[in-house]
């Protein structure tokens, strides 16, 4: 979006955000708000996003917003990062808060459990003032651990909504109000309870004591608090990617000043500058080389394995790596302008862009609430009127809550985290890291899987592939293993990453290096050599035409190599050309078979790369991939992602260099191979531990399997409360002369939550499709 002139964007760190309806209840304010013109929250990146004119509103006012509706701020967001120190800070306060409730709630509650399971069976348990005890425990539960809930439902209900915070306020808030009245009162709720409930259903075998429910109130919201604790935790690595990316760019740079070298901040650093760069440090900003050449390591930038032979008026990139010789450069662009900081701002779109998936409980209890609250309202209302006068009340209060008892979201709660808790338990035993919920739910629905190439289907890394001796007429006439032996020999004292694969294929092979000496680079054609008395040429055709090697017919069998994705070196002895030996990046067995399962899966399988196009098909080609995006540089990777979810796709996205960050985060599912660099597999939610696509084949599977429990828990958890609320409202009186106890509501609720714990279980089942 084009902002005017009149206009500001802003980035607003929000705190306290429970749900998605939270975030959708701030969205909403904060676009009322005068002189905003657009406004978004997310919910996973825990910010909110606002277009205003600065005319009409400022700062203060959108904080003021945000504040208004129960949500707090850390302040104005750095530009550079998702995460800045004060966020972090909020939020790790805030998951500490969160684990101190906790274990304060768990650790009252558990007594509290223990006392209700008993049922007046324990003999030190059964005595007139157990429910006192019982008050004693659960009133710092409620109102300390779970006061959030309450606040929270009460900002809703002045907004005139309802989310799974008011479900939770007015189920434990009901059982726990009733049952400090049963307490306080006992006398007035005995005979109403012994009236309306089924024989033998009091929860105590004192028959003097009403029934009560403190553990419905104190134990849900222990539970509730586990969830949302392990909830925050994983939001809070979500700025780990754009930290990791700036911490890439060297700190200073050695700039030439009035002939001298000195040694500046990389914020001292302007275009113009001549900057000195030396064998194994970092480029510090984008330039243009002035003098000197080198093998650049650029595969943070591009993800390519092979290093970029860098000479005079080439560009160099800020945070690459130079490996073997130095040069001098003149800085272009520096700041927010290099290509490092535009990853860092591509990652900050993609990852704030992103919508926040609506999640199915709550969108039930916001319908489901208000109908609850209303049946019983009109359950005490009817009560009231058709009871005899002396236990009219009290009858309609226990009917009312048996009501809302029963309708408590404790089953409805755990439907969702205790399967994703399984399941990402799975997964990590079959080397698969789900990062969050929200991955785990998106997997199951995706289309289109897009594979970066090196690094993804293949290995990363150059190997030798091929050795080609030369029987023309006029040439050396050599075995492969003799050729093998004098190129390797002429690159054993070469740094560059494909002489090294012709070396350490030699050594593999057992041959026996002799000493190289007068050795030469020619930058960015290849070498030259003395070695047991013969003068080696090794490199590209552009080399043997400079030193007038005839080539013949084997120009036409390097096409046919590079055509395989492969790179072809010439090998000239004493000015006769004596043969080739071509080098590729592999690919990986198991690749072809994870392609193949997941084209069998229904999924779109694309590649991805920044080769040339018959390199990246001949690759394709080999594992069965029929769509290819080639020749695709760094910045544009997010914008095909971008491309292919326009066509109303769900994207997955799987890579492993610094350049896929971007399209990672843009996908709908960013899966990084755990060889990968850290950025990768930060900025993705899912995170393979071994660099095998057969990974992404489990990851998906393991979602579809997870997925389908969730809403099989959700249905379970919701008949529950389908055919137990009209019950608990006394929809059987008329015909049986059955009232449903809140005792029984409470068995019943818990019934509803073991079922929905025992189906997750059944994922601990779940097996690898390949």
């Amino acid at each position: 979006m084009l902002l005017s002139t009149a206009s500001e964007r802003v980035d607003l760190p929000i705190t306290g955000m429970t749900c998605v309806a939270c975030a959708r209840r701030i969205e909403r304010k904060l676009s009322r708000t005068p002189g905003v013109s657009s406004a978004g929250v997310n919910f996973a990146t825990e910010r909110a996003t606002v277009v205003y004119d600065p005319q009409a509103t400022g700062i203060s006012q959108l904080i003021e917003a945000v504040r208004e509706v129960g949500y707090d701020t850390t302040g104005v967001a750095r530009a550079d990062s998702i995460v800045d120190d004060s966020e972090q800070a909020a939020r790790q306060s805030e998951s500490q808060e969160l684990r101190r409730k906790f274990l304060f709630a768990a650790a009252l509650s558990l007594p509290v459990l223990i006392i209700a399971m008993s049922h007046g069976r324990i003999a030190f348990l059964d005595f007139p003032g157990i429910n006192y005890l019982q008050l004693a425990l659960s009133t710092p539960v409620v109102f300390y651990s779970g006061w959030q809930f309450y606040r929270a439902a009460w900002a809703a209900l002045r907004h005139h909504t309802a989310d799974m915070n008011t479900l939770i306020a007015v189920g434990t808030g009901a059982a726990y109000l009733y049952s400090v009245a049963a307490t306080i009162a006992p006398s007035y709720f005995s005979e109403a309870a012994s009236a309306g409930a089924m024989s033998g259903m009091n929860g105590m075998n004192n028959a003097s004591l009403p029934p009560v429910y403190f553990e419905a109130a104190s134990v849900i919201i222990a539970l509730i608090l586990l969830g949302r604790l392990l909830e925050s935790r994983a939001r809070g690595r979500t700025g780990d990617a754009i930290r990791r990316l700036i911490g890439l760019q060297p700190k200073t740079a050695r700039v030439v000043r009035d002939g001298n070298e000195v040694e500046v901040l990389i914020e001292g650093v302007v275009p113009g500058d001549l900057i000195v760069v030396r064998p194994g440090e970092k480029i510090p900003v984008d330039g243009i080389i002035e003098s000197g050449a080198s093998a650049v390591d650029e595969s943070m930038l591009t993800g390519e394995s092979l290093p970029v032979e860098k000479t005079k008026n080439d560009a160099v990139f800020g945070a690459t790596l130079n490996k073997t010789g130095s040069f001098k450069f003149k800085a272009t662009k520096v700041g927010k302008d290099t290509a490092l900081q535009q990853i860092v701002k591509l990652v900050q779109d993609a990852q704030g862009s992103k919508a926040p998936i609506a999640r199915l409980a709550d969108v039930i209890s916001g319908i489901f609430t208000p109908i609850v609250i209303g049946i019983a309202l009109v359950t005490f209302v009817v009560w009231f009127f058709v009871t005899p006068e002396a236990t009219r009340f009290t009858t309609a209060l226990v009917n009312a809550v048996s009501v809302l008892i029963i309708a408590c979201p404790c089953a409805l709660g755990l439907a969702t985290p205790t399967a994703i808790m399984v399941g990402t338990g799975k997964g990590a035993e079959n080397g698969v890291l789900i990062k969050s919920g929200e991955s785990l739910e998106i997997a199951h629905k995706l289309q289109t899987i897009v594979l970066d190439k090196t690094g993804t289907i293949t290995r990363g890394e150059p190997v030798l592939t091929d050795v080609v001796t030369s029987l023309e007429s006029g040439a050396w006439s050599l075995e492969s293993e003799e050729l093998l032996q004098l190129a390797a020999s002429a690159e054993y004292g070469s740094e560059h990453p494909l002489g090294a694969a012709i070396v350490r294929a030699a050594q593999q092979r057992g041959l026996t290096l002799a000493e190289a000496s007068s050795f030469q680079a020619a930058a960015g054609h290849g070498i030259e050599a003395e070695v047991k008395g013969h003068h080696l040429l090794l490199g590209n055709l552009k080399l043997m035409s400079e030193r007038n090697v005839i080539v013949d017919g084997f120009a036409e069998r390097a096409s046919t190599l590079s055509a395989a994705g492969k790179t072809p070196m010439f090998v000239a002895v004493d000015g006769r050309l004596a043969g080739i030996v071509s080098v590729a990046d592999e690919i990986k067995p198991e690749s072809i078979e994870a392609v193949a399962a997941l084209q069998r899966m229904g999924l779109e399988v694309v590649m991805i790369t920044g080769d040339n196009r018959p390199t990246a098909e001949a690759v394709a080609g080999e594992v069965g991939i029929r769509r290819v995006l080639a020749e695709v540089l760094p910045e544009d990777k997010a914008l095909e992602i971008k491309r292919l979810q326009q066509d109303m796709k769900l994207v997955g996205m799987v890579g492993d260099g610094i350049n896929d960050a971007p399209a990672l985060a843009q996908a709908d599912v960013g899966i990084a191979i755990g060889t990968g660099t850290d950025v990768a597999i930060e900025a993705a939610a899912i995170t393979l531990i071994r660099s095998d696509l057969r990974g992404v084949v489990t990851a998906i599977a393991l979602s579809r399997a997870t997925i389908r429990i969730i809403k099989q828990n959700l249905f379970w958890a919701f008949i529950y409360n389908v055919i137990g609320i009209p019950i608990a409202a006394g929809l059987l009186y008329p015909f049986t002369g059955w009232l449903l106890s809140p005792i029984i509501a409470s068995a019943a609720m818990s019934l509803s939550s073991v079922s929905v714990v025992m189906n997750s279980l059944r994922l601990r089942r779940f097996r690898a499709p390949i």
